[in-house]
């Protein structure tokens, strides 16, 4: 599954231009060949017993009396190895329509490849340390394919945000990591169950407080992968790399990798409640935050960037909630993986039709000349809001369900949270679909060609059964199991509950007041000035500025005061003295004359002196 993909890319990168032919259909075979296997490996999961779905697979021993190198195929790593490599196909196939007209088209196929296999070796490392390598092969291939277009200076600036934001992350997940072997002796996730964990701390082999904080650095490793709050800055800033690299990245695998760790990770979570409690909240504040930036944002793919912030929050509110959540969580992320994936590469069939125009301001009226892109974002947009029986009506209200079971403050924030996109969302819909034709003079839009649009056709049909099937019944909680553990009571899908029915009416008033505000009315060219809490959301919720405030103001004061006393504190001192020895030397050698009588006469005045101390020490 992991050599596919990263053969493709070692063949595309070294062959160089020798492949740009091919290229594309090497990267898309890999990827394609990537998923076979792991259909291959989920149907032999599903034929063994329930107690036997934990295999391990030894590669190497990598660093001797720490971690081996070695693979797990389990439930959870094979949901992930599916979405991974199924959405990601067809991102790829795709591709070659979008890229088709890129002089770099086989490098962008190598990247993708690249980041699939990266990917891959992330959620199937049976260890914390092999997930490392896998963690910091998608920040490569992030940064690679967020700056492909290098000429641009925003790509090249917002792949270098992204690459250092994610290191802040990375050193927290690193110090969990060590921290993790001290204290247990391993880094294996076969050796960290919840028994393991919970025993230590009975026992004493841990502290509350050390397993707590294990579970707080794996959480800010979380937030940098998945741009949660406080890491959260890099995400908008990415949209600048090519569309579908944005649909790779916010649906199947970069921000869906700490979703993945909190999961993983599960046991410690379950051992330091304050930590779990930590996860909610930072869940919570990033779902309602990444819905008030969509509301602001005119362009079409930092808005849907704004949304995927939002529904990671979701994700991550259920990773906070125990094995109920974790399945709801994960369940999720499967549907949000197809029709999140749907509507960016919609995004970019609209862009490839509007001379790569994203301003949604400048659309209008696209629905009766691209009516297959329309039809296939519009079911995207209705599984995002949870329309009843698409996938997020299921997934979705399943976490605010169980949030509410578990802290009632954090459900209703939850609920509003769901109220505000079916806003935002249909917003992005009647701006760019409906209403009347806003296009620019040289604009002409067309449908785009069969292979960017088949793919859009596969994925919404995805975000349309994909959440009845895992959630009713308790289907994929139980097919989870093995891997997270099965909760005592397992939960019933319950639409007409205070809560599921207060969620439906939010999000039809969000609807009601997104078609009066952009469906009905005529929508300015130029976007008005709006109120103070529209200049915070199209600013982002002024997170670069507190960044800049905070990191990177006293950062640069701190970098000048060390460049101040360096210059003139320790490089004045060593100037200084070399400067009084050269000065000195230069006054003592001009009584190096050369002339002999000049020496006799300082042999003299020498004799002299000499003569007259031992005449003074004799006299005492």
């Amino acid at each position: 599954m992991i050599a596919l993909p990263l053969l493709g890319a070692a063949v595309l990168l070294l062959g160089g231009r020798r492949t740009d032919r091919w290229g594309h259909l090497l990267g898309v075979a890999m990827s394609l060949g990537a998923f076979v296997v792991a259909v291959v490996a989920f149907v032999q999961i599903l034929g063994l017993p329930e107690a036997q779905r934990r295999q391990g697979v030894a590669l190497y021993q990598f660093i001797p009396g720490v971690a081996d190198m070695g693979l797990l195929i389990d439930p959870l790593s094979i949901s992930f190895a599916l979405l991974i490599t199924g959405v990601g196909s067809l991102i790829h196939i795709y591709s070659i329509g979008y890229m088709s007209h890129d002089v770099d088209r086989r490098r962008f196929f190598a990247y993708l490849n690249l980041f699939v296999a990266a990917m891959l070796l992330l959620v199937l490392a049976d260890n914390y340390v092999a997930l490392f390598i896998g963690w910091e092969g998608v920040g490569l291939a992030s940064y690679l394919l967020i700056g492909f277009w290098q000429f641009k200076p925003s790509a090249a600036a917002a792949a270098k945000k992204a690459f250092i934001v994610n290191r802040v992350g990375d050193f927290g997940l690193l110090i969990a990591i060590f921290t993790v072997f001290t204290t247990f002796g391993t880094v294996a996730f076969a050796d960290l169950t919840h028994g393991t964990v919970s025993g230590a701390i009975t026992s004493g082999g841990a502290s509350q407080g050390t397993v707590t904080a294990i579970g707080l650095l794996l959480l800010l490793g979380a937030c940098g992968k998945s741009a949660q709050l406080p890491l959260q800055s890099w995400l908008l800033d990415a949209m600048e790399g090519p569309t579908p690299v944005s649909a790779l990245i916010h649906a199947a695998t970069m921000v869906t990798a700490g979703v993945y760790l909190v999961v993983r990770s599960g046991a410690f979570f379950e051992a330091a409640p304050t930590a779990q409690l930590v996860v909610t909240i930072v869940g919570v504040a990033t779902l309602l935050a990444g819905a008030i930036i969509g509301c602001a944002k005119d362009d079409i793919k930092k808005g849907l960037a704004g949304s995927t912030m939002s529904q990671i929050g979701y994700m991550m509110l259920g990773a906070g909630l125990g094995p109920v959540g974790y399945a709801f969580a994960i369940a999720h992320l499967i549907g949000h993986g197809f029709f999140k994936a749907n509507m960016f590469l919609g995004a970019g069939s609209v862009m490839h039709a509007m001379n790569d125009e994203v301003d949604m301001r400048k659309y209008g009226g696209l629905f009766s000349v691209m009516k297959v892109t329309a039809a296939t974002f519009i079911v995207g947009y209705l599984a995002i809001i949870g329309f009843p029986l698409l996938s997020g009506y299921f997934t979705k209200d399943g976490i605010i369900e169980t949030a509410m079971h578990h802290n009632q403050i954090l459900g209703w924030l939850a609920v509003l949270g769901a109220g505000i996109t079916g806003f935002y969302m249909s917003r992005m819909v009647f701006m760019t679909f409906f209403g009347k034709k806003r296009w620019a003079d040289d604009a002409h839009p067309h449908e785009s060609p069969s292979v960017m649009t088949v793919p859009l056709i596969l994925l919404s049909i995805g975000s349309i059964v994909l959440g009845a099937f895992l959630v009713l019944d308790n289907r994929f909680m139980r097919f989870l199991a093995p891997a997270v553990g099965l909760p005592e009571e397992l939960p019933g899908f319950h639409p007409l509950s205070v809560p599921g029915l207060t969620t439906l009416a939010l999000v039809a008033v969000g609807v009601a007041f997104a078609w009066f505000r952009y469906g009905a009315a005529e929508v300015p060219a130029v976007a008005p000035r709006g109120s103070f809490l529209t200049t915070f959301a199209r600013r982002d919720l002024y997170g670069d500025a507190l960044n800049e405030a905070l990191f990177m103001r006293p950062g640069q004061w701190l970098a000048r005061i060390a460049v101040f006393f360096d210059n003139r504190g320790i490089d004045g001192l060593v100037n200084g003295l070399a400067a009084g020895i050269g000065g000195t030397s230069g006054r003592l050698r001009r009584i190096q004359t050369g002339y002999v009588r000049s020496y006799a006469l300082s042999i003299l005045f020498g004799a002299a002196v000499v003569v007259g101390a031992l005449l003074y020490v004799g006299n005492m």
